[in-house]
């Protein structure tokens, strides 16, 4: 199997993230629009609580099924259909009983939201765990044989597929439509990739092989990491639940879910690291290669660091016209909240990253031990700063919360990898990242233009950066090659 190089990997896999992110900030902006702000916060809440089931529970054996497939998938292909299967069986099972459990419990997540007539909408909910579950197997499987052409392709499916399902069905039957949407969408991208697998995949790897693999492992790597992915998505959501229950507003909830889905752009911008990371990480771990694992981790922080700043700095200058982008004008309450937001959700990413490194490694306890404690103290904060600041207090205290928890994971990471936060090149950055926001004043927030003045204080900021050194012909090198260089 011809094996994929790291830069086309990135390639693949940011252009599937583009796309897939970009198709779901098209449907937030529509249903926003079409259901209006209270049915848009009901959708929130529906989605957000199915979805980050799956995302966690349903993605913790896949995850391990991937780290392990990534390690002996060139040397050991006997293994791999042998890992798949009990992969599958692991599945299944654990997804079947989450699903019943689901939709034995919707009364009782509505009774707890304050809001009875969400019940049927939870149980209709109850089928995107299994369509979900079912379509990131084959996607983790597909990153598990470094076959990530073949992944990102399934992932822009979905994005189309999205769009096709969800706004089409919202069209016609408002909000429940939306959430069948969602239940459909994902299972035409199961189907592709099961055919896909049928027809092409499978017969490449040899299915009558002695070696056998322990089930155990996959268990004993996958309860960590789904408790860490748990506890990380109850901390960057428990705070539109908080909102919903402590303020009982569905109007405020969707005005707050809207500063949310436009304040994790950065998260949601560098996913795709994740899916080249821990392969990357557990190789040069698996091989003792300490000094590659290191320089892996240097790397990417300041390339992250690097995008990250003016990010950043952007959403915070023109929050207003960039809700109106996504929202229109009838969610301009969202622009303060999302400004606060979004420095808090720039460290979540870092700290994302970061243990996702560690989980590369081996060393998946830690993060999940720092995730549990982020969610509690982000709880019992947002719980305190909503009762008295509003959807303000909740934004404030979830970006307090993310600066804790990322330097208590970057110490961990230091202890383990050494170093690879190089604090010179960090100043720079910072430099060039205050040079911008300076000279935003001079670019104020306008609707539509906001889109050319952020281009031009791009330009500002790799002219700084150019000044100051930090970016050199290495990066434009680097960058060249990523985007016109296919392997």
């Amino acid at each position: 199997m011809k094996k994929q190089s790291v830069v086309s990997s990135i390639l693949w896999l940011a252009i599937a993230e583009i796309f897939f992110n970009f198709s779901g900030y098209v449907i937030h902006a529509f249903l926003g629009r079409m259901l209006g702000p209270a049915d848009y916060g009901r959708y929130g809440l529906i989605v957000t609580l199915t979805t980050m089931i799956i995302m966690l529970i349903g993605n913790g054996i896949p995850t391990a099924m991937s780290k392990y497939i990534s390690g002996f998938f060139e040397k050991q292909p006997g293994l791999v259909l042998n890992v798949k299967k009990k992969a599958a069986f692991l599945q299944f099972f654990l997804i079947g009983f989450i699903t019943i459990i689901f939709f034995l419990l919707a009364p009782v997540l509505s009774f707890l939201l304050r809001d009875p007539t969400l019940t049927p909408l939870f149980r209709i909910s109850s089928l995107i765990i299994p369509s979900f579950a079912a379509a990131s197997f084959y996607l983790y499987f597909y990153i598990g044989i470094h076959r990530f052409n073949l992944q990102s392709t399934l992932k822009i499916v979905r994005s189309f597929a999205k769009i096709f399902f969800i706004i089409g069905l919202a069209y016609f039957f408002g909000l429940k439509g939306s959430v069948i949407g969602y239940i459909l969408s994902p299972a035409t991208v199961f189907l592709t990739a099961f055919f896909i697998d049928w027809l092409f995949i499978d017969r490449q790897f040899p299915k009558d092989n002695q070696e056998v693999f322990d089930w155990k492992k996959l268990i004993n790597y996958a309860w960590p990491v789904t408790l860490f992915m748990i506890f990380y998505e109850l901390l960057i959501s428990l705070d539109l639940y908080l909102v919903k229950g402590v303020l009982a507003n569905d109007h405020l909830t969707g005005i707050y879910n809207a500063s949310l889905t436009v304040g994790r752009i950065p998260y949601y911008l560098f996913y795709a690291l994740t899916l080249v990371m821990l392969p990357s990480i557990s190789r040069a771990i698996t091989q003792n290669n300490h000094e590659e694992a290191k320089r892996i981790m240097t790397q990417t922080f300041r390339l992250m660091f690097m995008i990250l700043v003016p990010i950043i700095i952007l959403m915070v200058v023109y929050a207003t016209p960039l809700i109106q982008l996504f929202f229109g004008s009838r969610y301009a309450d969202s622009a303060l909240p999302m400004q606060i937001l979004a420095p808090g959700v720039g460290f979540l990413t870092i700290f994302y990253i970061i243990s996702f490194a560690l989980n590369g490694a081996g060393k998946v306890k830690i993060p999940m031990y720092v995730a549990l404690f982020g969610m509690i103290l982000n709880a019992g904060l947002n719980y305190v700063m909503i009762s008295r600041f509003g959807i303000s207090g909740s934004a404030a205290a979830t970006s307090i919360v993310s600066v804790i928890i990322t330097l208590i994971i970057l110490l961990y990471a230091f202890q383990y990898f050494g170093s690879f936060v190089e604090i010179k090149k960090i100043l720079k950055i910072l430099l060039a990242g205050i040079a911008m926001f300076l000279a935003s004043y001079f670019f104020p927030p306008q609707k539509w233009i906001f889109i050319l003045w952020g281009a031009i204080l791009s330009g500002v900021y790799l002219f700084a950066l150019i000044i100051l050194k930090e970016f050199t012909k290495n990066d434009f090198d680097f960058f060249k090659k990523i985007i016109f260089k296919k392997s």
